[in-house]
């Protein structure tokens, strides 16, 4: 079942990108950490909207790490940590399910001083397993626990959001 449509789904980009810009006004730059590959998408999604209203640096990068196991390898950022020490940072995915990925990137994170660290996500879904908030959602979702979200944003004509 289609939940979001292309046209929704850019709305909801649009409007999160000036959420981001107004809960972070006064800031001098900002970077947007995506994870793995659909995280990444909507990151550089925001980043297109963000730009041309910006008034601020806006940085891109990615976070890595195995969703399935993120203890089994080291989790990434493709940016030097130095670059992010007294800095804003959105760490951004498509869905945020128990929390699980979302607590794990922030792994790296935690070993420089940020200035602030925020969470955005298309699609959050109700039942988190761990302690995470998110601060930027584009569609909250109470479902089930074997219901999946599934997120077209990549490779694609028309961007779509399917609970199945």
């Amino acid at each position: 079942m289609k939940i979001l449509d292309d046209w929704q789904i850019k709305q909801k980009i649009r409007r999160l990108a000036i959420e981001i810009l107004e809960q972070n006004y006064d800031e001098k730059e900002l970077i947007l950490a995506g994870i793995n590959n659909n995280g990444m998408e909507f990151a550089n999604l925001l980043l297109q909207q963000l730009l041309p209203l910006a008034h601020l640096e806006v940085t891109l990068t990615r976070v890595v790490l195995n969703p399935a196991n993120p203890l089994s390898s080291e989790v990434k950022i493709e940016m030097p940590s130095e670059n992010l020490q007294d800095k804003v940072i959105v760490i951004i995915d498509d869905v945020a399910n128990t929390g699980r990925t979302i607590f794990y990137a922030c792994k790296p994170f935690m070993e420089v001083l940020p200035r602030k660290l925020e969470v955005a996500v298309l699609v959050d879904r109700k039942h988190k397993s761990f302690p995470v908030k998110v601060d930027y959602v584009g569609l909250s979702l109470a479902t089930t626990l074997k219901e999946h979200i599934d997120v077209h944003i990549r490779e694609t004509d028309a961007f779509a959001v399917y609970l199945n």
